[in-house]
């Protein structure tokens, strides 16, 4: 590899959900990149699976344990909120526990995890936070409540991030994809069908930043859906 390639050589990462999907996806990535990553998910044999086979370790966490989780002391350089789930419901059915859970794994937790890295960040003048949101993040979908306004509200979190954080050599974005074939989406495929009156062998053709150099990136939102969000 080249310099550039293990540009984060020495950095501590955190990456929530990475137990698989995208956040599997993003530890691999970060650890090929020279850093040091903690794979942090729900799931003990997912969680340890992926770190060790890059090197990393796991951390087995319950993110919707608000009260445990605001006073976890963390340090990282790097700071990935990837872990999310969904719900594919008309609202008026909609669970309001689930609708509950769902802001608080999705919003609050990345609040609590941004607020207890950002002082070491702080402290060494570095510091990525990236924010995985979604399409939803930027437009909205029926059925789906919970999720479009956990990530909206993950993008306004993200953007006042990025101006506090500014100063202090912090910077914070969004990556907003599309349907992306990880186990999450595989599960919403047979809500999907029945909500929209096809087959589930339709759904998937008709429903569904951290290096030095990135330190002028900061408060944007990087979306990548082959164009859904401009309709």
């Amino acid at each position: 590899m080249t310099s550039m390639e293990r540009d984060l050589e020495g950095r501590r990462a955190l990456v929530t959900g990475a137990a698989s999907g995208i956040g599997e996806a993003v530890a691999r990535e970060l650890a090929g990149r020279g850093a040091h990553v903690v794979v942090a998910d729900l799931e003990l044999e997912g969680a340890e699976r992926v770190a060790n086979a890059i090197g990393g370790e796991p951390w087995v966490v319950d993110l919707t344990d608000l009260d445990a989780l605001a006073e976890t002391p963390l340090t990282a350089d790097i700071l990935v909120n990837n872990a999310g789930i969904q719900t594919v419901s008309p609202i008026e059915d909609f669970d309001p526990a689930r609708f509950r859970m769902m802001i608080d794994l999705m919003v609050t937790a990345p609040f609590l995890l941004t607020r207890a890295v950002l002082p070491g960040m702080y402290a060494t003048g570095w510091g990525r936070v990236v924010n995985i949101s979604s399409v939803h993040g930027l437009r909205a979908s029926a059925f789906k409540s919970a999720y479009v306004t956990a990530k909206h509200g993950l993008e306004g979190l993200s953007k006042v991030i990025a101006l506090e954080g500014a100063p202090h050599g912090v910077t914070s974005n969004c990556v907003n994809p599309g349907y992306v074939r990880t186990p999450l989406v595989e599960r919403q495929i047979a809500d999907q069908a029945r909500l929209h009156g096809i087959p589930e062998s339709e759904v998937v053709e008709k429903v569904m930043l951290t290096g030095p150099s990135a330190r002028m990136v900061t408060g944007s939102s990087y979306v990548m859906d082959g164009g859904w969000t401009s309709r």
